[in-house]
This record gives structure tokens, sequence and C-alpha cells, in this order.
């Protein structure tokens, strides 16, 4: 129980690494929380340093959801402290824990006063290695609405919400055989559901018409 507790709580604090703010300080000497949008994630870093930063926040965020799931969980020495009823081995079923638990570091920073960013690359980088055809669909479906929309909001949240909805119809329309569905499909919609909560003041602005657009020409003077 207690190499449980350990491994979910480095997930959760390699998690909670705040790239956004590591990154705007030794790009610009600034805090990036004070600027833009205020959020600590790489999409604030998009929109106030520019693409460039922006896109490595971004791998950098997404990079620590595989670092929990692929090598921290493998930290993880002996039998799981429960029952298992699920379809999964136990190792896998301790990638899931970690995979979470490093989002709610990202989320809830413990570095940053507990307010992080919202979670989707580090959930990306989480699933990428546990349902691959599934979140590079997702990813498709980000990158159309960005693009058509201009809004990064709006495709991190309808491809937060694509990303059970494509477990659901591989499964049970094309028949594809996802390994432990009925297991990761429940863990995926909390996940979603979390991403989208996160997300509720951008939603607000977005039903308001004050949400900012994306310009890939030009970033914010800071």
């Amino acid at each position: 129980m207690l190499n449980l507790i350990v491994v979910i709580l480095l997930s959760y604090i390699a998690g909670s690494i705040p790239n956004s703010i590591i990154v705007s300080r030794l790009v610009k000497g600034i805090d990036i929380r004070n600027h833009g949008s205020g959020n600590a994630g790489g999409t604030n870093v998009f929109r106030v340093l520019g693409w460039r930063w922006g896109l490595l926040t971004i791998g950098l965020d997404a990079f620590k959801g595989a670092v929990a799931v692929i090598f921290i969980a493998r930290l993880y020495l002996g039998n799981f402290p429960f029952s298992n009823p699920t379809p999964f081995d136990d190792f896998t079923l301790i990638q899931i824990f970690c995979g979470i638990a490093a989002v709610i570091g990202h989320i809830w920073t413990v570095f940053a006063e507990f307010k992080g960013g919202k979670g989707i690359a580090t959930a990306l980088g989480f699933l990428l290695t546990m349902i691959t055809v599934d979140m590079l669909v997702a990813v498709g479906i980000f990158a159309i609405v960005v693009y058509v929309s201009r809004y990064i909001s709006l495709g991190s949240i309808i491809a937060a919400i694509s990303v059970p909805l494509i477990l659901i119809i591989r499964e049970n329309i094309f028949g594809v055989d996802i390994p432990g569905y009925g297991t990761i499909l429940p863990f995926v919609i909390a996940l979603s559901l979390l991403v989208v909560y996160t997300h509720r003041a951008n939603i607000d602005r977005l039903i308001k018409g004050s949400e900012r657009r994306l310009s890939f020409s030009k970033k914010e003077k800071v």
C-alpha cells in the first residue's frame, strides 16, 4: 500500500512541474500568470510568447503525463494491494492511477499555489500511451476545430468530449476489440469531465462571445 501511495505521489509531483511558468521566466523574465488569460498553461504561453514557446510548453506538459505512465509506474513493486476486478493486469491499473495523478498535479500544482493549467496536454501524454488510436483521432478533431474557429479552448473541450465517444463508437459500431474497454471507459469519461470542468470559465466566455481567438501571426506584447 505504501508503495502505491509513493508512485501516485511521485506522479502528482511530476505533473505539478509548472512548465509554463518556468518557460515564461526563462524566455521573457515574466510570470505567465500575470499575462494573457492568467492561466498557467501552454495555451497562454502560445498566446503571450508565440507559437514556438507555446508548442514547447505543450510538449513538456504532455511529456509529464507520459513519464508518469511509462517510468514512474514502473517503480511500483509487488502485488496490487486490493482485489483487481478489471481485465487489466495490476501494472496497467497502476499506470492509469499514475496518469490521472499527473493530470491532477498539472491542474492543482503544489509548486504554484495549487493553480495550474487545464490538464489537456498532460492528459494527452498519459492517454496516448493507453489508447493511442483514439487519442490521435481526438487530436485531429482538436486541430480541425481550432483551425476553423480559432478557439483553442473550444478545440480542447470538444476533443475531451470526443475521446469517450470515439471509444464507444469504435467498440460498439465498428466492432473493434479495445483491450479493457469496459474498465478504461469510465476512467476516460471521468478525465474528460475533469478537463471540461477546468474550462468552465472558457465555456462562459464562449457563450458570451468574449473568448479570445488564436492568432498565428502575432503574439501579445509583454
